[in-house]
């Protein structure tokens, strides 16, 4: 059996990073594949085949942000991949994230219906069913259950300056993604197969497959963080994330580093930057983004507990991460976090407010070996082995049925 993927990313990021995990999945099977993707970020996987360069990348960028028309630029690179397909005639193709500004999603959907091979994609977002944005939590706009117009989010990824298309690619959109008769939807969460439901994707057959994390790394993990910064006397309270911004609930961090006492707790933020670094108070310590997973491991460990106050999620990976390294986790009740949840170490805050996320933080006391030592030994579910064991054997039964499978 071959398989290609298709990712904006690969090998890094949290959909890089599931893509080569199913690739490694797939070679314990004996299974050729490989993961095609943009020209973002060089790959060192030994799956990974580059598709176009920095330049075409940019350029659809920016034609995207004028004319509001992502994902139908990136002509000649989506040709070019297209042609790498025929190369290597695979038995199946699965798709991850196609927004990232490298493909013509047109071009694409309309080889996929003409090859007529089996299609799966993995949705890490909701981008595949609205006219527009990737998320639509926080907008609160429900307009893609019938049909995309006056997008409350333009000026959220993916950028538009000028113009409103959201009517318009909402309506290419289905009428592509609905062409290809072999696609089938995998979803991360319950949540998001819910919100499929909802959608012109609707009469596509879908699995749920719960994303996994690698617990070779993910582990309790003994590190010198806490007497390094000073913190041995204090609950240490993480925050951890690929990008800091509202979506992500910054403001409620800074608000809740603002009130708590900074003699009893010190806030910890992974994942920021120069720009993030001038909105926090000094009593937050700054880590800027690491791709170093044990790093992250290690600071994972260290805490008292990880705070994720996200105001628009699929499945956050950081909640297993933490409860793998042995750290509670509370979070807002957005997306599927709560599915990501262990019983006794996960509190989820319903109300999504500042003021119920403080009365849990007060609760927190300083993490036990016991403890840890337990959240760490319920948290074996996640292993990503086992779970994306469970893509290989839907690759095998689709591509011995043709595609003709249901869910």
């Amino acid at each position: 059996m071959k398989v290609i993927q298709i990712n904006s990313e690969c090998g890094r990021g949290s959909t890089g990073r599931i893509a080569s995990a199913i690739s490694r999945k797939l070679d314990e099977k004996g299974c050729e594949n490989y993961i095609l993707y943009s020209a973002n970020h060089r790959s060192d996987d030994p799956h990974g085949i580059m598709i176009g360069t920095k330049l075409m990348l940019r350029v659809h960028q920016l034609l995207a942000r004028i004319f509001g028309d992502t994902g139908f630029h990136s002509y000649f690179a989506t040709q070019k991949l297209i042609r790498t397909i025929r190369d290597i005639d695979p038995d199946l193709i699965l798709l991850h994230n196609l927004h990232g500004y490298y493909l013509h999603i047109g071009v694409l959907f309309r080889f996929l219906k003409e090859y007529d091979k089996p299609v799966l994609w993995t949705l890490h977002d909701c981008w595949a069913f609205t006219g527009h944005c990737t998320h639509y939590q926080i907008a609160r706009c429900y307009r893609w259950q019938s049909g995309c117009h006056d997008c409350p989010n333009r000026k959220e990824y993916p950028y538009s300056w000028f113009f409103d298309r959201s009517r318009s690619l909402y309506r290419k959109k289905k009428e592509l993604f609905a062409s290809v008769e072999k696609l089938r939807i995998i979803v991360p969460s319950k949540w998001l197969s819910d919100e499929v439901e909802k959608s012109f994707l609707s009469d596509k057959p879908r699995y749920v497959i719960h994303n996994g994390i690698d617990l070779n790394v993910f582990v309790p993990t003994e590190t010198d963080f806490r007497k390094k910064h000073r913190l041995e006397n204090k609950i240490m309270v993480l925050g951890v994330a690929a990008v800091w911004n509202y979506g992500k609930g910054l403001d409620i961090i800074i608000e809740l580093a603002n009130r708590m006492d900074p003699q009893r707790y010190a806030f910890i933020l992974v994942g920021t930057d120069d720009s993030v670094d001038k909105s926090l108070p000094k009593s937050i310590i700054s880590i800027h983004r690491t791709q170093n997973q044990k790093e992250l491991a290690e600071i994972y460990s260290a805490a008292d507990v990880l705070i994720n106050p996200t105001r628009q999620d699929n499945y956050p990976t950081v909640n297993m991460e933490a409860l793998a390294c042995g750290t509670p986790v509370i979070t807002f009740d957005t997306g599927g976090c709560s599915e990501s949840g262990i019983d006794g170490f996960t509190r989820v805050i319903t109300s999504k407010n500042t003021d119920e996320l403080e009365k849990a933080l007060l609760q927190v006391s300083f993490k036990t070996q016991e403890e840890s030592a337990k959240c760490s030994a319920e948290a074996k579910r996640f292993d990503e082995r086992s779970c994306f064991a469970r893509y290989v054997t839907i690759f095998e039964e689709i591509v011995e049925k043709n595609g003709e499978i249901s869910c």
